[in-house]
């Protein structure tokens, strides 16, 4: 009864792990075995405790928007292929700009042209001046986590705020919102595109026409590009070429904590759900190596790669010996730079350059390491080399641990520094912080 209880728990509403503790008199006891009970839909019967005068007031505010943007986050996800399959309808119905936190990345494809990129504090320019900018915000199963908003205060602030979400807790926690909607995202998008579709609410376009010229003028800023070089391998290089050379595998993708993980958010294409995976909550170094495992089990024959910073691959880097045991043909594609590079970003650019326990002196081979694992070892020292590394990496059948070795002193922009609102970023390493991090900044180190 407890376990099925735990998998109950543990699968619907905000879905999320469950701990059970099961004593050691209980294992070895005998019992009879009791099937679950029969599914109830605890989505519909126990969170969607919406009214009809929320969704009136929600339809009133999107029809009325001039500078309207929607902001998804992971629950999108979480909630199931039919919600991302709905929130496409919406956002192609409406014509609205749409961003996404880290964890959001998928549930909208990052190729459509309506797409602004990933938003908050390492998201695209085009993408926060939206949300700074804005007349109507719609979250749609997202937190208003602290990487996202930047400064609270300053956070979106001329815009009417809607969140729609499963979670209540999440409601007015960090961000106070006007209208909170709750209930299962499936079930919210598909009254919502319902109602437009039955009562001819018409996008014609020309009423946010302004908003999407201005949007695209910050576009234009290509906030993304970066000085590349014929001698060090640049991360954003590696990661783009990556992109290209396994975008026709559809690939799952993983990732440790660090650079290399907002380098694979902002570089890597996703247009369909399910195939991001990264810790983007308590954000822990060693996530993406047993997760990589855990999807290749799901999908054997699928192409599943963990893309990892050098330190954060030795955080969990015994479960080679898991991966070789199961005959996993995970590849790990390691952006080297010999440095804890986000520790050592944050030193540079808020600490005067005061390095302390940042750089990464004794590291190991890497090629030699995936070998005595059973693994097979690549490297790629130049850019001339990376094309032909993952080509090689991708026809291996085994196990593959690229060592990509990268300019170790490149930093992720854009960036919003601790403290700091959506229109302070800083776009490049010539962009200065104004002033001191505040009180409020120093604790999202």
């Amino acid at each position: 009864k407890t376990l099925h209880e735990a998998f109950k728990v543990a699968t619907t509403g905000r879905p999320g792990p469950v701990l059970v503790d099961i004593p050691k008199d209980i294992q070895f006891a005998k019992f009879k075995y009791s099937k679950p009970k029969k599914k109830n839909s605890v989505n519909g019967k126990f969170h969607n405790k919406y009214s009809q005068s929320e969704i009136d007031e929600l339809i009133n505010l999107i029809s009325k928007a001039k500078k309207p943007v929607i902001y998804t986050g992971g629950g999108v996800i979480n909630s199931g292929p039919k919600a991302s399959e709905l929130l496409r309808e919406l956002v192609s119905a409406t014509g609205f700009p749409i961003t996404s936190t880290l964890q959001g990345l998928g549930a909208f494809p990052a190729d459509d042209n309506q797409f602004v990129g990933m938003l908050g504090m390492h998201g695209t320019y085009e993408a926060n001046m939206s949300m700074h900018q804005s007349d109507l915000m719609i979250c749609v199963g997202a937190r208003f986590d602290d990487r996202i908003t930047g400064k609270v205060s300053g956070f979106s602030p001329k815009s009417k705020k809607i969140h729609l979400d499963i979670d209540a807790s999440s409601f007015n926690k960090s961000v106070n919102v006007d209208l909170t909607v709750q209930g299962d995202l499936a079930v919210i998008l598909k009254l919502i595109y319902n109602y437009l579709k039955e009562n001819k609410v018409n996008f014609s376009g020309e009423k946010i026409k302004g908003w999407w010229k201005k949007i695209n003028k910050w576009r234009s800023r290509n906030c993304l590009s970066y000085k590349n070089s014929k001698k060090l391998i640049k991360p954003q290089y590696a990661i783009q070429r990556l992109d290209l050379l396994t975008k026709k595998f559809n690939p799952f993708i993983t990732t440790e904590v660090g650079q290399h993980q907002m380098w694979a958010a902002q570089f890597l294409t996703f247009n369909k759900p399910k195939h991001w995976m990264t810790s983007g909550g308590l954000g822990t170094m060693g996530y993406g190596l047993p997760a990589a495992m855990g999807v290749q089990v799901a999908h054997p024959k699928g192409l599943v790669i963990d893309v990892a910073g050098e330190a954060s691959i030795l955080m969990n880097i015994q479960e080679m010996s898991t991966i070789k045991q199961y005959r996993l043909p995970v590849k790990v594609f390691i952006l080297n730079n010999h440095y804890m590079g986000m520790v050592r970003q944050w030193q540079e650019l808020l600490h005067g350059n005061r390095l302390s326990e940042s750089y990464m002196d004794s590291l190991p081979d890497f090629v030699k390491l995936a070998e005595s694992f059973g693994a097979v070892g690549l490297r790629a020292n130049k850019p001339s080399e990376v094309d032909d590394l993952i080509t090689e990496m991708i026809r291996v059948k085994g196990p593959v641990i690229c060592d990509v070795q990268v300019d170790p002193t490149e930093n992720c922009f854009p960036m919003i520094p601790s403290g700091s609102t959506h229109n302070q970023m800083l776009l490049g390493p010539n962009d200065k912080i104004d002033g001191e991090i505040s009180e409020e900044g120093m604790v999202l180190v």
